[in-house]
């Protein structure tokens, strides 16, 4: 990497990727993520990762592949030039948030068709199911509006 990270910025790249861990990330992604976050340069090669954090070629490799699943850092190519630039997702939060909310759906649509097939006999229960499947649409529906409001 051209500009070598500071103390401060290596301080600030291990906390952020001790967060990031607690909300389940590997520590190789973690870092990585936090590295793309904090670094001067806003896109970063494999080898310029691998190198500031000290990882070996199958740590960054998974880390990478693990943070554009998540669609947590993208890449572009340049012209001319067979190596990719990856670049950190956090300024694109809004629609990152909005594409996680639109998630819930699939995952309230089960919980529904289970309500639909449980025995009539717990009440108690499958009415706890229902009040949660309709506190997942609201919250849904309302952090989408919320994030769409942001600074209108």
């Amino acid at each position: 990497m051209k500009n070598k990270l500071t103390d401060k910025q290596k301080e600030l790249i291990e906390s952020f990727g001790v967060v990031q861990e607690g909300m389940g990330l590997s520590p190789a992604s973690a870092r990585v993520n936090a590295l793309l976050t904090i670094a001067d340069a806003t896109e970063l090669t494999f080898d310029q990762i691998r190198e500031a954090l000290e990882l070996s070629k199958s740590a960054t490799s998974n880390a990478i592949n693990n943070l554009l699943m998540l669609k947590r850092i993208g890449y572009k190519t340049k012209p001319g030039d067979r190596k990719r630039y990856f670049y950190s997702e956090l300024g694109e939060w809004q629609k990152i948030f909005i594409e996680s909310m639109q998630g819930l759906s699939v995952y309230n649509d089960v919980i529904k068709s289970i309500i639909e097939n449980r025995t009539n006999e717990t009440k108690e229960f499958n009415n706890k199911l229902k009040d949660f499947t309709n506190f997942l649409t609201y919250y849904q529906e309302e952090s989408i509006n919320l994030i769409k409001n942001w600074k209108k």
